[in-house]
């Protein structure tokens, strides 16, 4: 009976040395949320975009505040407006209002392109400065999504402040 013990024993305590490496392990966690709304690269990026679409938005304001302008005076005067001039009005609505859908799609389909290009440069940026605060603060492993992290592991801060510092 002692000797089938022993390698049961054996077994367990070699199962176990892995948890103890990993206890020693040191872990970060980055809420990539949180950087890419508070790091200085991110929000540049959200101005430049502001800045580059904001006459564009604009103009697509005034146009739909003409064709609700429109809309308007055709409820209100379609009863009193003859056939001709009705229809008139009613086609010079469609276009309008067809162009209007035509650039809202082109401004929405630019602006998730440029989105898309601007946070491929803050992400490549940011994962640098990530790598660069664990491999200056000797973390084993960070991670950037999980359910839970515990505040005590979060390096979210210090990776911002990289950011900010141009590391």
């Amino acid at each position: 009976m002692k000797f089938k013990a022993i390698p049961v024993l054996f077994l367990v305590l070699l199962g176990a040395m892995p948890l103890a490496a990993a206890a020693q392990s040191k872990i970060g966690f980055v809420d990539s949320d949180r950087l890419m709304r508070e790091a200085a690269p991110a929000v540049r990026a959200q101005q430049r975009l502001e800045k580059e679409f904001e006459q564009r938005d604009q103009d697509l304001q005034r146009i739909a505040r003409e064709l609700q302008t429109m809309q308007e005076e055709l409820e209100r005067n379609s009863l009193t407006m003859g056939e001709t001039e009705r229809r008139e009005k009613e086609r010079a609505f469609n276009d309008m209002s067809r162009d209007f859908q035509r650039k809202q799609r082109e401004f929405r389909e630019d602006l998730n392109q440029r989105r898309n290009e601007e946070l491929a440069m803050v992400l490549d940026r940011a994962n640098s400065a990530i790598k660069d605060v664990a491999e200056a603060n000797d973390y084993d492993i960070i991670l950037q999504e999980a359910v839970f992290a515990s505040p005590d592991i979060d390096i979210t801060d210090m990776v911002i402040e990289a950011l900010a510092n141009g590391r």
